[in-house]
């Protein structure tokens, strides 16, 4: 046994790493699962959201949830947009739909003390430190508490939803009976997902008390499960349309192919139960053992990338490569064309139309994006965007012309005003609003395909909102040259909430991950004479320590299987001591040595409640376990000297 290591510092307890193993833990750890009468699926996305579920006794039906209020022409309602409108008083008012078409009609003098918020999922992945308190802006200008937004929208889909469930069941549907899962991008970091997990909390989908009735599903994994039960009519594929065919370009044909599959969707969408096949489809019964494939999940917001491997005979899934990808999303487009028109009309105009006019703005938004999926890459007509009358009218009002004057002095020559009052953008100028986002994800795919664990990719699937741009399908076509086959699911923005419900159906699918990033804490080791750094030393009561080492618990990239644990014992510094606090660490490399290196920052602490636990043991030791093959890291810890479980909490939030 080592000496119980001397305190770095006042504060820190004295921490004393017993023998470091590495265990794989059969099913002694993973407590039972509490059986759930229905599992509920949450897609909350960036652009938009939406639930289905199936009941657990016929796991095969999964439903969509009913159609929305409202809808837009030419955008498919079978999620509704993320947006939310709080009261002037900053109470909940509506969400979606809704929450767009009563904004939309205030008064706009009076719209500006309504809080109106959309597309503010992006905050949880672009803040640096993210904490309980981290602040969104609304439409207004003015600030509110991001966990309470998220709150709020958690809040109204436990209520659609449950509301649902009782109409079908025909009683009050008790949420104890619900598993929910919430669905999250792959390359989300620690402290987005606790994030989401808080907001939960605070929402009354699940209590503290009951972690375990809420999972969090990674998005492309949902789609990589959904995926394997599709049969040939349910999807597209890309490469079996290839050559010409009657004179017919490739990407018209997919085009008649997306909207045949969207057309025999929505006939189904009247029952809006989805059957999925118990056997495996078609396509998956191609794939033999050890096969691979990606998938590229292309939302609003982000882009993930993530490389599955099947292990037969279950079919389970195992992860090559760590989830890669970035903000990438389609809201990149909604983007470039406000910096259109900021060249055009000015970036002071348009800062101060978006303040003064919010709803007005919203509008514009709403018809630039009926005209971009409109987009395409053989497209030879112009695209018209209707300009709303508060804007021409603004417009006159602060710079002392008209639009068409600024059309015409501005140096875009590809964008024209129409005598009907609409901004007339060629085909080039439309696809060139996209090649920013497109190229950042066809280099992001260039980046994984030339990795050694992402060779003989067999197939490769476009899920996603963003995956029905025809655009986007070319440039991947482009890149991959027929080296993979790309396969595009019929109702492309539903794979991954289908997958979520079938995730949290069976949780244990997906066998072996990768960890995105290498996790330890700091320790105090024996002082070893030319392996240790002079400046490390510490001596104290005659012992000389080495401070600072990075005690590894996972590396980079390393695979992790379900289950399996990484075990660590800690004593109290003093019999006293009610609550060891250990800093957990990070890098986004492996072989890291001690934690004051570059790029090693402290990212959560782990919390090992130790009262009551005392005994007459002249040393206790605290086990603890840590699990990182699941969607969240866990803490489990238990004293030694009494056998009793000891409550760990590991938390990445605050700071």
């Amino acid at each position: 046994m080592a000496n119980p290591s001397p305190a770095k510092s006042i504060g820190d307890p004295g921490i004393t790493p017993l023998s470091p193993t590495h265990i794989q833990n059969d099913s002694d750890q993973v407590p039972d699962r509490p059986s759930f009468v229905v599992v509920v699926a949450i897609d909350f996305g960036t652009t938009s959201s939406g639930y289905a579920y199936a009941f657990t006794k016929e796991p095969e039906c999964i439903h969509t949830m009913r159609r929305w209020e409202g809808g837009d022409p030419g955008v498919s309602n079978q999620k509704t947009p993320t947006t939310i409108l709080l009261t002037p008083d900053r109470k909940f008012h509506s969400f979606g739909y809704a929450a767009r078409d009563f904004y939309h009609d205030l008064d706009p003098q009076e719209s500006k003390q309504w809080l109106y918020l959309e597309k503010f999922k992006m905050k949880l992945h672009t803040t640096a430190n993210l904490s309980i308190d981290t602040e969104l802006l609304a439409a207004n200008g003015k600030r509110v508490k991001a966990l309470d937004i998220f709150a709020y929208a958690l809040a109204f889909f436990r209520e659609q939803a449950l509301k649902e469930l009782s109409d079908q069941t025909g009683g009050d549907f008790d949420n104890n009976d619900v598993r929910w899962v919430i669905t999250v991008p792959a390359i989300w970091k620690m402290p987005a997902k606790q994030f989401m997990r808080e907001a939960a909390y605070k929402s009354g989908l699940v209590s503290r008390e009951n972690p375990e009735q809420l999972i969090i599903s990674l998005e492309p994994e949902a789609a990589s499960i959904y995926c394997r039960k599709l049969r040939l009519h349910q999807m597209v594929d890309l490469n079996a349309q290839k050559s010409t065919q009657n004179g017919v370009s490739p990407t018209e044909n997919v085009g008649t192919q997306m909207a045949q599959g969207k057309e025999h969707v929505r006939r189904n969408r009247q029952s809006r139960t989805f059957l999925v096949e118990n056997v495996i489809g078609e396509l998956w019964a191609e794939l033999q053992e050890g096969d691979r494939y990606v998938v590229v999940d292309c939302g609003g917001g982000t882009v993930d990338l993530t490389v599955h491997q099947i292990r037969l005979p279950e079919g389970h899934l195992k992860e090559l490569y760590k989830a890669s990808g970035g903000p990438y999303g389609s809201i990149g487009i909604d983007y470039e064309f406000e910096k259109l028109l900021c060249r055009i009309f000015g970036q002071d105009f348009v800062d101060q139309f978006k303040l003064k006019r919010p709803a007005a703005w919203v509008d514009l938004m709403i018809a630039f994006e009926s005209r971009k999926r409109a987009a395409a890459p053989e497209r030879t007509n112009p695209l018209n965007i209707n300009l709303p009358f508060s804007f021409i009218d603004y417009y006159k009002k602060f710079r002392g012309h008209s639009v068409e004057h600024a059309l015409r002095k501005s140096n875009v020559d590809f964008v024209k005003w129409s005598s009907q009052g609409m901004l007339r953008m060629s085909p080039d100028a439309m696809n060139s609003l996209f090649k920013p986002t497109i190229d950042h994800i066809i280099q992001h795919l260039k980046e994984l395909f030339s990795k050694p664990e992402v060779s003989h990719i067999k197939f490769l699937f476009l899920v996603g909102g963003f995956a029905e741009s025809p655009l986007l399908q070319a440039a991947v076509q482009d890149m991959l040259q027929g080296r993979s086959r790309i396969i595009i699911p019929h109702d492309v923005g539903l794979t991954i909430l289908k997958g979520a419900v079938l995730f949290g159906l069976d949780p244990s699918v997906i066998k072996v991950r990768r960890s995105p990033l290498t996790y330890g804490v700091g320790v105090l080791n024996r002082f070893v004479e030319g392996k240790h750094p002079p400046e490390k030393l510490l001596v104290k009561d005659g012992t000389r320590w080495c401070t600072d080492v990075f005690d590894t618990f996972i590396c980079a990239d390393q695979s992790v299987a379900l289950g399996e644990a990484v075990k660590r014992s800690y004593t109290p510094a003093k019999p006293s001591q009610q609550v060891i606090v250990i800093h957990v660490y990070c890098a986004e490399r492996e072989g890291v040595a001690f934690i004051s290196e570059p790029g090693v920052r402290k990212c959560g602490t782990l919390k090992l409640d130790v009262s009551g636990t005392e005994s007459s043991a002249p040393r206790r030791e605290i086990q603890t376990l840590l699990q990182f093959g699941d969607t969240e890291i866990r803490a489990m810890a238990l004293d030694v000297s009494t056998g009793r479980s000891v409550r760990a909490s590991i938390d990445f939030l605050s700071h």
